[in-house]
C-alpha cells in the first residue's frame, strides 16, 4: 500500500490549498472528497486581499476569468431608509468568485501540480498512532504520516478527535443564488433590515450573487429566499426581471469551535478548524491564510514526527488570524443586532469614508 506524506479530507476551497502547498513543496498529497469535484456551497463568494495574494501565490489565480470572477473595490453599507456609507479596501481591492469557478480552478492547479485527489471517498473513521495515520474508506484503507481535516462546518473528523466545543449564543444561518444580470456597482453590498443581512457580490461580468445571513428567531413566519429578498425592497427592484444563475444553497448554523487546531499527526484547516460569521465575508481569505501556513510548515513537522510540538506554529498563525476576525465579526454581529445603534455608527461613516477605510484597512491587513 502506498504510504502518502499527507492525506487532506476534504476537496474544497481550504484542503486544496494545503494539498497545492504541500505539493509544491515536495510532499506526496492525496485528498479524499467525499463527492465529486468541483464542490459546490453556499458562500459569499468575496475573496479580500490575503486571499488573493495565497491564490496568486499558489498559481491559482491567473486561472480565474471574468465569466467567473469580478474585481470589486471596497464594501458599501446599505441601510433601510436607503442611507449608505462606502470605504475602500486597500491595494488594488478584491475579487467576487462564483465558487464553482474557483473549486474549478483549485482543482486544476492541484492535478496540474501533482495532488492525487479521490472523488466520492468518504472516510469512515480513522487511526493515528505515532508511526501515523491509516484512514478507513469504502474502497479501502488510506496510510499518509499527516492527516488534515478540512471537512467542512460539520467536521466528523473535528468530533471524532475531540476537539468539537458546543458554541454559545444565538444560531445564524446563510442562504444564497445568483442572478443573470451585470454587477452595478464596483462594492460588496451590504443590506440591512431587521433581523436579517442581504449581501450583494460581484461574481462574474454577468452574474451577481445575493447572499442573506439571518439569527433564528427572528425572522417570522416562513423562512425562504422569495420571504427574505421581499425584506428588501430596494433589492427585489435592482433584481426584476433578472433571469436566476443558480438554485438557492443554504449553510447553518454557522458558528463553529474547536479547542484546539492541532494534535499529534493531525490539523484542522479552513472551516473545520472553527467559524464565527460570514457578516464580514473573510471565510475564504482566512482559510487561505492558514491553509498556506499549515502547508508551508509540514515539511520540516514531519521531519520531527509531526507532533503537536512540531505543529505549533500553524496553532499560533491561526490563533492570531483568527483572533483579528472574531474581534471584527463580533463587533459587526453587535451592532447587526441592535439597529437604533447600528443606524447612526453607518450615517456616521458615511460622513467620514477615510474611518471606515481605517477601519478596513485594519481588519484586512
Amino acid at each position: 500500500m502506498k504510504r502518502y506524506d499527507v492525506a487532506v479530507v476534504g476537496g474544497g476551497p481550504a484542503g486544496l490549498a494545503v494539498a497545492i502547498t504541500t505539493t509544491l513543496r515536495g510532499l506526496s498529497t492525496v485528498v479524499l472528497e467525499r463527492g465529486t469535484a468541483p464542490v459546490d456551497k453556499a458562500c459569499g463568494e468575496g475573496l479580500l486581499p490575503p486571499g488573493m495574494a495565497v491564490l496568486e501565490r499558489l498559481g491559482v489565480l491567473p486561472l480565474l476569468d471574468d465569466q467567473g470572477s469580478h474585481p470589486f473595490v471596497g464594501i458599501r453599507y446599505v441601510q433601510e431608509d436607503g442611507s449608505t456609507a462606502e470605504g475602500l479596501l486597500p491595494g488594488q481591492g478584491a475579487l467576487g468568485v462564483r465558487r464553482v469557478a474557483l473549486a474549478t480552478a483549485l482543482v486544476s492547479r492541484a492535478r496540474t501540480v501533482g495532488v492525487e485527489l479521490r472523488e466520492r471517498t468518504q472516510v469512515l473513521s480513522h487511526q493515528r498512532d505515532s508511526d501515523g495515520v491509516v484512514l478507513r474508506t469504502a474502497e479501502g484503507p488510506v496510510e499518509a504520516a499527516m492527516l488534515v481535516a478540512a471537512d467542512g462546518l460539520a467536521s466528523p473528523l473535528r468530533r471524532a478527535e475531540g476537539l468539537e466545543v458546543e458554541p454559545t449564543g444565538p444560531r445564524r444561518f446563510g442562504l444564497r443564488r445568483h442572478f443573470q444580470l451585470a454587477p452595478w456597482t464596483p462594492y460588496v453590498e451590504i443590506h440591512f433590515a431587521q433581523g436579517v443581512e442581504a449581501y450583494v457580490t460581484p461574481a462574474g461580468a454577468r452574474r451577481v450573487g445575493l447572499a442573506f445571513l439571518w439569527e433564528d428567531g427572528l425572522v417570522e413566519g416562513r423562512v425562504s429566499f422569495e420571504t427574505l429578498l421581499a425584506r428588501f425592497p430596494r433589492l427585489s427592484e435592482r433584481l426584476s426581471g433578472s433571469e436566476l444563475d443558480s438554485q438557492p444553497r443554504g449553510a447553518g448554523p454557522l458558528a463553529r469551535v474547536s479547542r484546539a487546531r492541532i494534535a499529534d499527526r493531525f490539523a484542522l484547516v479552513g472551516d473545520a478548524a472553527g467559524y464565527v460569521d460570514a457578516i464580514t465575508g473573510e471565510g475564504l481569505s482566512l482559510a487561505f491564510v492558514c491553509a498556506e501556513s499549515l502547508g508551508n510548515l509540514l515539511p520540516e513537522a514531519l521531519v520531527h514526527g509531526a507532533t503537536r510540538e512540531a505543529l505549533m506554529p500553524y496553532e499560533q498563525c491561526f490563533q492570531r488570524v483568527f483572533r483579528k476576525y472574531s474581534w471584527s465579526t463580533g463587533a459587526l454581529l453587535m451592532l447587526a443586532r441592535r439597529p437604533w445603534l447600528r443606524r447612526p455608527v453607518v450615517r456616521l461613516l458615511g460622513k467620514t469614508p477615510w474611518l471606515f477605510e481605517r477601519i478596513l484597512h485594519a481588519i484586512v491587513t
